[in-house]
C-alpha cells in the first residue's frame, strides 16, 4: 500500500482556515416554533459545508410528569416531547439548560422565545456571546419603554452589541413540522451577504425564505398581525361569520400598515406583501393560537381570563397577541393616536375586560380623524 500523502503546509493551513471559518448555530429558545427552527436547521448544516453539522438548542429546563428532566427526553429521544411531539429533530441537534454553555462557542443566534423573556435572556448574556456574532429573531412583539416602543431585534442589538435581522411570515409550527410547504421572509438593515446565509440556512424544498431590506417593516408584521387575530378570534367566537372576519382582517391590515409607516417613515409598502405581510395575517387569523384562545374567550363572553384559558389550552405555550395588544395601547394612547387605530385600541380593551367582544364590530361607528397626525391619511 502506498504511504498516504502528506499535504504542503500551505494546503493544510488553507483546510484547517475553513475548518475555523465554519459557522457554528445556537437556537435560544425551544418551544414549538423554536423545534421546529432547529429541525430546519439542522438539516441544513448537515449539508451545507460552511456550518458545523451540531446545531445546540437552548431549553429552559422543565420537569416532565414522568419525573424526567425535558433536556434529557431531547436528548435521548431527539423529539421535544412536550411542545412538539412526534417529530424528529435531527441527530445533530443538542438540547442545553445551561443557557451561557449553550451560546459560548456560537458565532450565529437564533432567538426564538416569547417577547417578555427576551430582556432578561439578554441581560444574561451580556459579555457572554463572542464577537462579531450575528443573531436574528423570529420573536413577534414588542418592549414598551419610557422612550417608546423597541422592536425585539433593536433590544438585542443594543444589549449584545450585535448585528440582528429578523425572520416572519405566515409559518404555523406544526405544519412547517410535517413539512408542508411554507414561505418566510428574512428582514436585513445593510449586509446582504449575511441575509443570504440566514437565507441558505433555513431554506428547504418546503420553506422557502427570501430577504427583504426592511428589517423593522418585516419585524412590525409579525408582531401586529398576533393583534388582528385577536379580534379575528372575537368573530369566530360570536358566530360572526366569514364575511365580517374578513372585514376585520382587512381593516387590521390597513392599521398594520399605517401604523408601521407612523412609527418607521422608511417602512416599504412592497414588505406587506410579502410573506411576513399579508400572508402571515391571513394564516394567523384562520389558524394561529392567538385566535383559537381569542375564540373561547368570545364564547365565554369574557367572563374567563386569557391568562385562565392560555394555562388551559397552549400545554406551556404562550399567547403574544394579548400583551401586544396591551403595549400596542401604551404606545397609541402615550402619542395621541387611538382614534387613528380603533381596532387595535378595541381589542386591548375587550381582551382587559373593558369591553365585551360584540364591541369588535361596534367600534367602526367611530370614524378616525386621520389628519390629527400629519401626512397619516396617505399611508391609507
Amino acid at each position: 500500500m502506498a504511504p498516504a500523502q502528506e499535504l504542503p503546509p500551505e494546503t493544510e493551513a488553507v483546510q484547517l482556515g475553513d475548518a475555523a471559518e465554519k459557522s457554528r448555530v445556537t437556537v435560544v429558545g425551544s418551544g414549538n416554533w423554536g423545534s421546529v427552527a432547529a429541525k430546519l436547521i439542522a438539516s441544513n448544516t448537515l449539508r451545507l459545508p460552511s456550518f458545523h453539522d451540531e446545531v445546540r438548542m437552548w431549553v429552559f429546563e422543565e420537569i416532565l410528569p414522568s419525573g424526567e428532566k425535558l433536556t434529557d427526553v431531547i436528548n435521548s429521544t431527539n423529539e421535544n416531547v412536550k411542545y412538539l411531539p412526534g417529530i424528529k429533530l435531527g441527530n445533530n441537534v443538542v438540547a442545553d439548560p445551561d443557557l451561557e454553555n449553550a451560546v459560548k462557542d456560537a458565532n450565529m443566534l437564533v432567538f426564538v422565545t416569547p417577547h417578555q423573556f427576551v430582556e432578561g435572556i439578554c441581560k444574561r448574556l451580556v459579555g457572554k456571546v463572542k464577537e462579531r456574532v450575528e443573531a436574528i429573531s423570529l420573536i413577534k412583539g414588542m418592549e414598551v419603554k419610557m422612550e417608546g416602543p423597541c422592536m425585539i431585534s433593536s433590544l438585542i442589538s443594543e444589549q449584545l452589541g450585535i448585528n440582528c435581522c429578523v425572520l416572519m411570515g405566515a409559518n404555523i409550527a406544526n405544519e412547517i413540522a410535517v413539512e408542508k410547504f411554507s414561505e418566510a421572509t428574512v428582514g436585513y438593515r445593510e449586509n446582504r451577504e449575511i441575509a443570504e446565509k440566514w437565507v441558505k440556512l433555513f431554506s428547504t424544498p418546503y420553506f422557502m425564505v427570501s430577504p427583504v431590506q426592511d428589517v423593522e417593516g418585516v419585524e412590525l408584521c409579525g408582531t401586529l398581525k398576533n393583534v388582528v387575530a385577536i379580534a379575528a378570534g372575537f368573530v369566530d367566537g360570536l358566530e360572526m361569520g366569514n364575511n365580517t372576519k374578513a372585514a376585520i382582517m382587512r381593516i387590521g391590515l390597513r392599521e398594520m400598515k399605517a401604523f408601521s409607516k407612523l412609527l418607521f417613515p422608511s417602512v416599504k409598502d412592497t414588505t406587506f406583501f410579502e410573506s411576513c405581510g399579508v400572508a402571515d395575517l391571513i394564516t394567523t387569523c384562520l389558524g394561529g393560537r392567538n385566535r383559537k384562545v381569542a375564540e373561547a374567550f368570545a364564547k365565554n363572553g369574557g367572563k374567563r381570563s386569557f391568562d385562565e384559558l392560555e394555562a388551559e389550552m397552549l400545554q406551556g405555550q404562550k399567547l403574544q397577541g394579548v400583551s401586544t395588544a396591551r403595549e400596542l395601547y401604551e404606545v397609541l394612547s402615550h402619542r395621541g393616536w387611538l382614534e387613528l387605530f380603533p381596532l387595535f385600541a378595541t381589542v386591548h380593551e375587550i381582551s382587559s375586560g373593558r369591553l365585551l367582544p360584540s364591541a369588535i364590530v361596534e367600534y367602526s361607528e367611530h370614524k378616525p380623524n386621520f389628519s390629527v397626525v400629519q401626512g397619516s391619511a396617505q399611508y391609507y
